[in-house]
């Protein structure tokens, strides 16, 4: 197999716009005669769908909660980069550019890079036209501040809720096409396989999650737009439904994974407390521009924060990073909380937690200012830990929240599999190794807005796409596979219940596959993953019957999926004996401790071909070209 991104040619500033007009169009009386299965209502698939429904296409549109406005695109809080550079401040579509293929330690394709960066400015218009309400300043211009990896202030917001609000408005513009009926909205439907025929992906099979029916659409194109995978980890900051299910079974089918060990370790989180959570709780990284990152200098020091004096503090990254100081990019801040932590100067009961401090920025600024721009975090904060951050420093501690790995796509976001487009998060196309913060936004709608009616139009155009119904042998196969999964997994009756063993998968893969990754931790999980896959699927207990609501069903599948999944993880971390962002091998690091990359050996897209469970998969290399901006030691000091 020849992995073949292609990246249009020309300089990199007019590729985007060249590939544009080369592309073939479809007629617009021609649109609606083609159905395109969007699957995913967050930011990639909600604005993809409305997109794709306002230029005519006939849209089936499918949703795993009961109503797209749930999807955990909503959970975003800090924003949006856009190169505005309305701050005047010496930003650029260039400086976005670069800022994100340093930031993603240089592995990230260039050319992708950049047109995310050219579309930036595009999607701030849209989302203001739709009346998202962005922060403003006191002169009714559009407000900005500054995130890690940065030294303009970029990213707009609003408040700390800024997901929400983008969500509210794509879902505005959805349920707009949803009212013209040329979008057909289903909820509660969880996607289970993806039917390909003659090569093409030409529609799916998906369980109604309230009456347990299995349902096969067609389509002429299949577009995933279905998140990340952090919740094989168990704790993360993920909602609890976010799963790998619809990747992997797409993987399954054909489509190749790519990077999965570039996991996002978010250093701004409420610390752990208990084996009684199922998730963690995200503190934006904005937090980051006002409040200070600090330990006590002395080792075991107990002593409330308020009895610690100024001078035995360590500001420890303002003293490391000066020119980056707290805004340092998130793999960095999260690898030297977990060195405070290694070196017995963590803080709370547990020594797992570092303080987030806001006493200076309230003296400076006044106790009103912070409220207006952080106030529901502040809030939320003191709802969970019962602690009042106006009062005493937050404790924060790093967890594992993006997955910047997802299925291989072209520079089309076309999969290995023809004719099915991956959006968002599920692809892995443009944050390299680590993803800075308040890129993600920006991607998923990039991705639904500017780029996909375009190229799902090029592919709809001049590919042959012959009549097929769900009666096809293909669905019938891919119906009865699914229904196979159910029968077997209700058929165990064992004694370990279903979050148990996810508990133990998470706790494996955060020991071994977490923060910092040896080969001896890494070849300790590829041991543990299958025994425990074999437990599962030895002695599980799934309780109920499979046609009606079953929740404990449908988690045992995504955790069954998970118990594959995570091998691969395991498999391509252990396969990449570098460090790069977020990819942190011990076995390769410079003298004072930061990642040190091997550009020689693996300046490559790993992008790994199914081919059996429990069995070896094969490996395909992307090769990385850097034409614009060439490699270095990443340096923030």
């Amino acid at each position: 197999m020849t992995l073949d991104a292609k990246v249009p040619a020309g300089p990199i500033d007019r590729k985007w716009d060249r590939h544009k007009f080369e592309m073939k169009l479809v007629n617009p009386a021609n649109k609606r005669k083609f159905t395109i299965v969007v699957v995913g209502t967050g930011l990639a698939g909600a604005s993809a769908a409305a997109s794709l429904g306002e230029l005519g296409y006939n849209v089936l549109n499918f949703c795993i909660q009961d109503s797209p406005r749930r999807a955990h695109s909503i959970a975003a809080q800090g924003g949006i980069n856009a190169a505005k550079n309305y701050q005047n401040d010496g930003d650029s579509v260039y400086r976005l550019f670069y800022d994100t293929v340093k930031g993603g330690d240089y592995r990230s394709r260039e050319a992708n890079v950049y047109r995310l960066a050219q579309l930036s400015v595009h999607i701030i218009d849209q989302c203001v036209a739709q009346g998202v309400p962005f922060a403003r300043e006191y002169g009714g211009l559009l407000d900005n501040r500054s995130f890690g990896g940065a030294q303009v202030s970029r990213t707009f917001y609003a408040r700390g809720q800024t997901g929400q609000q983008l969500l509210l408005g794509a879902y505005s513009s959805l349920m707009r096409q949803v009212r013209e009926r040329t979008v057909r909205l289903f909820a509660r439907r969880e996607m289970l396989d993806l039917v390909v025929i003659d090569g093409k992906a030409r529609g799916i099979v998906c369980r109604n999650l309230i009456t347990g029916e299995i349902e096969r659409h067609a389509g002429d194109a299949v577009i995933l737009a279905t998140g990340g995978y952090g919740t094989v980890y168990y704790l993360s900051t993920n909602a609890i439904n976010s799963n790998v299910t619809a990747s992997w079974r797409a993987h399954k089918r054909g489509a190749l994974f790519a990077n999965p060990c570039f996991t996002q370790i978010h250093p701004t989180c409420i610390p752990v407390s208990g084996e009684h959570q199922s998730k963690l709780t995200l503190m934006s990284e904005s937090l980051r521009n006002d409040g200070r990152v600090w330990v006590p200098k002395k080792k075991g020091d107990t002593r409330p924060p308020e009895q610690i004096p100024e001078e035995e503090r360590d500001y420890y990254l303002e003293r490391k990073y000066p020119s980056f100081g707290n805004l340092v990019p998130r793999d960095v801040a999260s690898r030297n909380a977990k060195q405070m932590a290694d070196d017995g100067r963590g803080v709370g009961d547990s020594g797992l937690a570092v303080y987030l401090d806001f006493k200076d920025a309230i003296a400076r600024l006044g106790p009103e200012v912070i409220k207006e721009k952080y106030g529901n975090l502040f809030h939320m904060y003191k709802k969970i830990t019962d602690e009042d951050p106006y009062r005493v420093p937050m404790r924060i501690y790093p967890a594992i929240h993006y997955t910047m790995g997802g299925l291989w796509v072209d520079y089309n976001l076309m999969s290995t599999v023809a004719g099915l487009h991956v959006l968002g998060e599920a692809n892995f196309s443009d944050h390299g190794a680590n993803r800075l913060g308040a890129s993600a936004l920006m991607q998923g709608l990039a991705d639904g807005y500017f780029v996909i009616p375009y190229t799902i139009s090029d592919y709809l155009a001049s590919t042959p796409l012959p009549k097929v119904t769900t009666d096809h042998e293909a669905f019938r196969e891919a119906a009865s596979c699914a229904q196979s999964q159910i029968n077997r997994l209700l058929s165990i009756k064992g004694s370990r219940g279903i979050r148990e063993i996810h508990r133990e998968l998470g706790r494996i893969m955060w020991d071994d596959v977490g923060m910092a990754r040896n080969e001896e931790s890494l070849r300790r999980a590829l041991e543990a993953i299958p025994k425990l896959r074999e437990e599962f699927w030895q002695n599980v207990s799934v309780p109920g019957t499979p046609n009606n609501l079953n929740q404990s069903l449908e988690y045992a599948g995504r955790v069954g999926d998970y118990l594959e999944f995570a091998e691969l993880l395991a498999f391509d971390a252990l396969q990449r004996r570098e460090s790069c962002g977020g990819h942190f091998r011990e076995e390769s690091q410079t003298p004072d401790g930061e990642a040190l990359r091997d550009d020689r050996n693996f300046s490559y897209v790993a992008a790994w071909q199914f081919t059996g469970v429990g069995r070896e998969p094969v490996l395909h290399k992307e090769k990385l070209e850097f034409e614009e901006v060439h490699p270095t030691q990443r340096s923030y000091k």
